[in-house]
């Protein structure tokens, strides 16, 4: 059975996972792919960065299930938050079914943050957000660590972070 890793990554954590994962795993790898180039694999991987409770690019996968009846399909998340359970289940559940959870192989992996990586728009978007985190009396570890990392980047990357995704596919 043929296996894929197709992604997007916009600040190049995701990109780092996918790699990763296709050398483990040895298999292909396509960034930004379409529905056609996933259709031949009996197993795709697909990974994207959390932005703002999304999940970049995930419709490609969720919009196109009838299509991909009978495949393996697993999804990993890439984000800078700690990936604390509740929170993931909550993210979870908001870009996928619980039919879908079911069904899909789902994965968080940890993985930074770097305010000179970001698009335009999106650095407009954290502009934002770091004014709002600014004007708040108190803060949570949380927000205080994401004002930290506008001026000092954080990267959480792993390779063994990759691992539960790993034995997930291979059994």
């Amino acid at each position: 059975m043929k296996t894929i890793v197709a992604f997007k990554s916009k600040s190049g954590y995701t990109k780092t996972y996918a790699e990763w994962i296709a050398q483990e795993l040895g298999c292909d790898i396509k960034e930004n792919a379409e529905l056609s180039d996933l259709l031949s694999y009996g197993t795709i991987i697909y990974g994207g960065g959390m932005y703002a409770g999304g999940f970049n690019g995930v419709k490609l996968i969720t919009k196109n299930l009838d299509k991909l009846s009978g495949k393996k399909i697993v999804l990993f998340a890439v984000g800078s938050n700690p990936g604390r359970e509740h929170e993931m289940q909550a993210f979870w559940d908001k870009v996928l079914t619980a039919e879908q959870q079911k069904h899909l192989g789902h994965f968080y992996l940890r993985g930074g943050f770097d305010f000179s990586k970001l698009t335009s728009t999106d650095k407009i978007l954290m502009k934002m957000l770091k004014a709002r985190l600014q004007g708040l009396k108190e803060r949570t570890e949380d927000e205080q660590g994401l004002l930290d990392a506008y001026d000092t980047p954080v990267d959480f990357r792993a390779k063994e972070n990759i691992s539960p995704l790993i034995e997930y596919v291979l059994k």
